[in-house]
């Protein structure tokens, strides 16, 4: 699609009013999606602190930086209203939050929506023509249904993604901050979508949701479906001796990890000779044939080894593309922000915040519409004033409301 398409004149979720009463990072983060495209979205945090999920960028496991990217990234392009959901005057005014509301997130464990009386069937009174989203750890169901889950236990432990990990006589695994949480965003943004065309074609509003682990099994979908026939795939062997030793990574001289991906061996092996200059190998009886290949892994990569460690990166990303080998670098995160294809495919771009001027784009692309510029995320409260306004409340009463610890 050219860069100078004509754009509609309002992105398309433009007047659609969501209420982001979640925290972390999954349902927050589809809240940030609908933003990004044009909702209004409030997020609805307690008084004082807010949503944990501010001081995330302090995990351990995270990257040590000076200012709070993960808030740049979770909540751009949102309003934030505090307000105390125990309290009966903080209630009231969220009621009428939802009274006017077109779609909400909630991600707490059963338990806390019940105590919260944030159930479907606690807000669907104030508002049936409400989407009412729910994010589980579990499903909203069964005997683990109040177990909490974040996306290491439900999306990568349960579906069993880190034990298909497991190298031989190894531990399973191990996950990075927020994958699966951001997976399961998209499926959030996906169900609020389905929900809102029903509501289109009827007028009615509905629950709609998803699970950690649901996200987790669809994503590890193949292993999965073939556990369901019985089938089950063994630990996997080390590097050098895969069970294809053309579906594996090699080192280059400069450091560098080149990923051979021959799906179409047929074409691709000898290809991938041609490059590597090596007519002989095709020849070679231990290299003949698939069979052949898969027999001899641990001989064909230690003759890849050395052929791969033999030039710098450069040199195989030009000779691999000239001889349409399928390819891939193990790219570093370091690089990531002089990618020029993430610039041109808009992973990457600009915010209008001082202390984070980039950030990273949600995967959606339209061709009729661009995503809105990032604004900078906003603080615990600092919309309140203007939200309760906003569904009628005069300052005289957000002062009392403030003054009784209902707001903040």
């Amino acid at each position: 699609m050219s860069d100078d398409t004509p754009l509609d004149a309002e992105l398309p979720l433009a007047g659609l009013t969501v209420l982001d009463v979640s925290s972390f990072i999954a349902a927050p983060a589809a809240a940030t999606v609908l933003g990004d495209f044009g909702a209004d979205v409030i997020k609805v945090e307690p008084p004082g602190s807010g949503d944990p999920h501010r001081n995330s960028f302090q995990n351990p496991n995270y990257p040590r930086a000076d200012v709070n990217f993960v808030w740049q990234l979770d909540g751009r392009n949102k309003r934030s209203v505090a307000l105390d959901l125990k309290h009966a005057d903080g209630r009231a005014c969220f009621d009428r939050l939802v009274s006017r509301a077109d779609v909400m997130i909630v991600n707490f464990p059963a338990p806390v929506r019940e105590r919260l009386r944030l159930r479907w069937e606690d807000v669907a009174p104030v508002n049936p023509r409400l989407i009412y989203a729910s994010l589980t750890g579990y499903g909203e169901t069964g005997p683990d249904r109040d177990m909490p889950g974040f996306d290491v236990n439900a999306y990568f432990g349960r579906a069993g993604i880190l034990d298909a990990q497991r190298t031989e006589d190894g531990p399973p695994g191990f996950s990075l901050p927020a994958q699966g949480d951001r997976c399961a965003a998209m499926t959030i943004v996906a169900a609020i979508l389905m929900g809102l065309r029903r509501r289109d074609r009827t007028g009615q509003g509905g629950w709609v949701g998803t699970s950690l682990y649901a996200n987790g099994v669809w994503s590890n979908g193949t292993l999965a479906q073939a556990a369901l026939v019985g089938a089950f795939v063994e630990p996997r062997p080390p590097r050098t001796r895969p069970r294809n030793a053309l579906a594996n990574i090699y080192r280059t001289r400069d450091d560098r990890w080149v990923q051979l991906t021959l799906v179409r061996e047929d074409k691709g092996w000898e290809r991938l000779c041609r490059a590597l200059d090596r007519a002989d190998l095709p020849a070679d009886p231990r290299f003949a044939t698939r069979d052949a290949r898969r027999a001899n892994s641990a001989a064909l990569v230690a003759i890849l080894d050395a052929a791969f460690a033999a030039q710098d990166w450069a040199h195989w990303r030009r000779v691999l593309r000239a001889h349409e080998v399928t390819f891939g670098v193990v790219e570093r995160l370091q690089e990531l922000p002089r990618d020029e294809q993430a610039r041109h495919a808009g992973i990457i771009a600009e915010t209008t915040s001082p202390s984070v001027p980039y950030t990273i784009n949600n995967p959606v692309r339209l061709g009729f519409a661009r995503p809105r510029p990032a604004g900078a995320p906003p603080a615990v409260g600092q919309h309140t004033g203007q939200i309760l306004r906003e569904i009628g409340l005069s300052d005289a009463e957000i002062a009392a409301l403030r003054a009784a610890g209902a707001a903040d």
